[in-house]
C-alpha cells in the first residue's frame, strides 16, 4: 500500500512597524528596577493544620483558589503510578453528588475545577465562589472511588503508556530522570504497563487515605473576595478534614557521575537523537546563588538568544532548538541542557554542548549578554504579575520555601545586582561539565559507533548502555548479519506471500482507503486512492476541512495546500511514480538489502527502495513493518518514519489497519476505517 507523508503547514506571521527618528548611536541608560508591589496575604490556620492564604484583588469579579499538599517526596515502589491514578479518579463526583450532576453544575456555573494527587484548583466568577469552594471541598475530601471509574482510568493510562512507547522524546526524558535520581527515588521512578496493571482500587484508596491530609496543606484564595467571608467558608467546608500521620519516608542519596559519560538507550525507530546533558544539584529559592543561577541559565539556554540555541541551531544547523533549565527544590533538583538533533551530527552536538558549558565556566559573559538577559527576565516577571495564578504561586512559595516576606518585592533588585563574576562562579558550581551525564536516546545502528569514538579535551568519554526501563545492559548488536545470498526480490516475494499471495494481489487494480486520527483535539481524516495504472490521490482533512491534497495522474502531479495548486517538480514526479501502485514491491527496481534492524523489538530486513526511502520487512512474518523517508525541509533534511501494524484481511489480502507517522517528537496514529478493492476509484479522481 502506498505510504504518503502528511505535510502540516505552519504559517508564520510577520509584522513591521514604523520606526521613529531616534538617535541610536548611544544606548539609553538603564533605569532602576521596577518597584513590585504585591498584596500581602491574610493568613490563618485551621485546627487540622490547613494553612489558608487570602489575597484580595477587586479588579475583576473572579476568584481563583489552589489547594496544595506540600508533603515530603515519597517513593511508590511496587505501586508506582498509584498517585497519578488516584488523581485521575479524584473529583469524579462525591459520595453526596453523582459524577454527572457534579460536572454539569460546574459547567453551568461557568467554572473550572480540577483535582490531582496533591491537591485541587478552581476558578469562577466571584458570585459563584461560595458554591464552587463547596464543590471543590466535596470532591477533594469526600470522593466516591468506584470500581467502574477505576477501571476506566486504569485502561486509559495503560493505553497512553502503549502509545508513548514509540515516543523517543518522552522516553528520553523519563529515562534521564531515572538515571539522574535513581529508579528508587521519587523523582526518578516511573510507571510501566506492568505496574499499572497490578494496581487495585484498594491501592488507590490506601494512597488517598495515607497522603491526602491537611497538616501540610495550603489553600490559597486570590480575587474578588472578602477575607472575612473566605474564613467563614473555609471553616465550613474544610474543618472536618481529619489530620493523620504521614507514613515514614527515607529519600535515597543522589550522586553525580565521577566523570563525564554517555548513557545511551537504543531506539531503532528514532529519526533523530534526543540529547540531555544533565547533573543533579542542591539549590533553593532562598539560596544566595539562586539569582545568579537564573541569569546564568538565561544566557546559556534561555530562548533564541541563548548560547546553546545560537551555537547548535543558528551556527551549525544541528537542530530546530536547544535550551537549558535549572531546577530549584528543597530536596534535590537538576540542571538539564538538551536538544533533538539529526542522527548524523549526534556526536558533534554532544561536543557543542560541552563547549558551551566550558565557555560559561572558563570565561566571563559579556556585559551585553548580561544586560539583555536581565531585561528579558524583568519583562517576563512583570508580565507574569498580571495573572492571578502567579500571585497565588508566589504567596505559596513564600510559605513552602520559607522565604522572606519581601522576597518577590526585592526580586528584580536581586536580578539587577548579578555580576558577570557571579555567573562564572555559579556556572562552575552548578553546570558540571566534567561530571555530566550525557543521556542520548537514538538509533544505535547509526550513532553508537561515533559516540564510542568521542573524545573531549584529549579524554575518551565512556559510553554505557541502558534499556528502556533504565536498566544497564550490554552493548546491543546493532549490525546483525544478513545472508549474502538474500536479495530484495526474495524479501518482496515473502511480503507478497505473507499478505495473501501473488495470485490474489494481481487481481487488485485499485485500492480506496479511509483512515482517521486524533490531532490536537480535532479529527484528522486521511483518504488514499491508488491504481495499477500509476495513479494516486492522497487527501488530508482536519476538523472537516481539507488541508492538503496530492494527485498524480500517471504522468504529472500537483499538490493543493492553503488554496494554492502547485505542480510537482520533476523530482517529485519521479518519487510519486515510485509509490503510485497498490503494491510498489511488484514494480520496484534496483532495490538493495541494507541489513537487519529492530522495529519495535522485532528484527526486520532493511531494503533500500531508492535514494530517499527504506522499507522494513519482518524477518519472522515477512510483513512490512515500517517505511522511512528522507525529505528536505529548508536547509535541513528530515527523516520521517511510518509504521504499520494490526494487519487484517480484506478480500483475501492483509492490510495494516494502524498507520503511525512521526514528525520530530509528534506522532499521528491513523486507524483505518475502510478499505475498498476495485471500487470507488475512477479516472476523474486524478484530474
Amino acid at each position: 500500500m502506498k505510504n504518503k507523508i502528511i505535510a502540516l503547514a505552519v504559517l508564520f506571521l510577520t509584522t513591521t512597524g514604523i520606526q521613529a527618528q531616534i538617535d541610536r548611536s548611544t544606548p539609553p541608560e538603564a533605569g532602576p528596577a521596577p518597584e513590585i508591589n504585591l498584596e500581602k496575604p491574610f493568613s490563618f490556620d485551621l485546627k487540622n493544620g490547613l494553612k489558608v492564604l487570602v489575597v484580595e484583588n477587586h479588579k475583576l469579579p473572579r476568584v481563583t483558589m489552589t489547594l496544595t499538599m506540600d508533603n515530603p517526596p515519597y517513593a511508590e515502589g511496587e505501586k508506582v503510578g498509584v498517585a497519578g491514578l488516584m488523581g485521575a479518579i479524584l473529583g469524579e463526583g462525591s459520595k453526596e453528588i453523582p459524577k454527572d450532576e457534579f460536572n454539569e453544575e460546574i459547567d453551568y456555573l461557568g467554572a473550572n475545577v480540577n483535582f490531582f494527587s496533591s491537591g485541587a484548583s478552581a476558578s469562577s466568577l466571584s458570585k459563584y465562589f461560595p458554591r464552587i469552594m463547596e464543590l471543590m471541598a466535596k470532591g477533594a475530601l469526600n470522593p466516591h472511588f468506584t470500581e467502574e471509574q477505576f477501571q476506566t482510568e486504569k485502561e486509559r493510562i495503560i493505553e497512553n503508556l502503549k502509545n508513548s512507547e514509540k515516543n523517543v522524546s518522552a522516553n528520553a526524558g523519563k529515562i534521564s530522570r531515572a538515571l539522574s535520581y535513581g529508579k528508587n527515588h521519587p523523582y526518578g521512578e516511573f510507571a510501566t504497563i506492568e505496574t499499572i496493571e497490578a494496581l487495585t482500587l484498594q491501592d488507590v484508596k490506601d494512597y488517598y487515605n495515607n497522603y491526602y491530609v491537611p497538616q501540610n496543606a495550603y489553600l490559597v484564595v486570590v480575587g474578588d473576595v472578602k477575607t472575612k467571608e473566605v474564613k467563614k467558608l473555609v471553616k465550613k467546608n474544610f474543618k472536618n478534614w481529619k489530620k493523620k500521620g504521614l507514613p515514614a519516608t527515607n529519600l535515597p542519596q543522589v550522586n553525580n557521575v565521577a566523570q563525564t559519560q554517555v548513557n545511551f538507550i537504543d531506539f531503532p525507530n528514532a529519526v533523530q537523537s534526543e540529547i540531555q546533558v544533565t547533573n543533579t544539584l542542591k539549590l533553593e529559592k532562598g539560596d544566595p546563588d539562586y539569582f545568579p543561577v537564573l541569569m546564568a541559565n538565561k544566557i546559556l539556554g534561555g530562548g533564541g538568544d541563548g548560547r546553546l540555541f545560537q551555537n547548535l541551531r543558528e551556527d551549525k544547523g544541528y537542530t530546530y532548538g536547544a535550551s537549558s533549565s535549572t531546577g530549584d527544590d528543597k530536596y534535590v533538583a537538576r540542571f538539564v541542557a538538551g536538544a533533538s538533533v539529526r542522527n548524523a551530527v549526534t556526536d558533534s552536538a554532544v561536543v557543542a554542548f560541552l563547549d558551551e558549558l566550558h565557555r560559561m565556566r572558563d570565561g566571563l559573559v559579556s556585559q551585553e549578554e548580561l544586560k539583555n538577559a536581565k531585561a528579558k527576565y524583568t519583562g517576563d516577571f512583570v508580565l507574569a504579575l498580571e495573572r492571578p495564578s502567579t500571585i497565588a504561586q508566589y504567596a505559596l512559595n513564600i510559605q513552602t520555601d520559607k522565604l522572606p516576606e519581601n522576597f518577590y518585592q526585592n526580586y528584580l533588585q536581586k536580578i539587577d545586582a548579578v555580576t558577570a563574576e557571579d555567573i562564572q562562579r555559579v556556572a562552575r558550581k552548578y553546570f558540571l561539565a566534567d561530571n555530566a551525564r550525557i543521556v542520548v536516546a537514538g538509533k544505535g545502528s547509526e550513532v553508537a559507533e561515533n559516540l564510542e569514538n568521542l573524545t573531549y579535551n584529549g579524554q575518551n568519554i565512556p559510553v554505557k548502555y541502558f534499556d528502556k526501563n533504565a536498566n544497564p545492559v550490554e552493548k546491543p548488536n546493532f549490525n546483525k548479519q544478513v545472508d549474502p545470498n538474500l536479495t530484495a526480490s526474495d524479501i518482496f516475494g515473502r511480503y507478497i506471500e505473507a499478505i495473501g499471495g501473488k495470485d490474489v494481489v494481481n487481481d487488485i487494480e485499485s485500492i480506496y482507503m479511509i483512515a482517521a486520527a486524533e490531532f490536537q483535539g480535532q479529527k484528522m481524516d486521511l483518504e488514499t486512492k491508488l491504481t495499477t495504472a500509476g495513479q494516486s490521490l492522497t487527501q488530508v482533512g482536519l476538523g472537516g476541512n481539507v488541508i492538503q491534497k496530492e494527485v498524480l495522474d500517471g504522468d504529472e502531479g500537483f499538490v493543493v495546500a492553503q488554496g494554492r495548486k502547485i505542480p510537482y517538480t520533476e523530482e517529485q514526479v519521479v518519487a510519486a511514480k515510485a509509490e503510485a501502485h497498490p503494491f510498489p514491491e511488484l514494480k520496484a527496481e534496483n532495490a538493495t538489502v541494507e541489513g537487519i534492524e529492530a522495529v519495535n523489538g522485532e528484527d526486520a530486513y532493511v531494503v533500500k527502495m531508492n535514494e530517499t526511502t527504506n522499507n522494513y520487512y519482518s524477518v519472522e512474518t515477512g510483513l512490512k513493518l515500517q517505511q522511512v523517508k528522507s525529505v528536505q525541509q529548508g536547509p535541513q533534511r528530515m527523516t520521517i518514519p511510518i509504521q504499520y501494524s494490526d494487519y487484517r484481511e480484506v478480500g483475501g489480502v492483509k492490510f495494516p489497519f494502524k498507520i503511525s507517522q512521526s514528525m520530530g517528537p509528534m506522532t499521528i496514529d491513523f486507524e483505518v476505517t475502510d478499505i475498498k478493492l476495485n471500487e470507488g476509484v475512477s479516472d476523474s479522481n486524478f484530474m
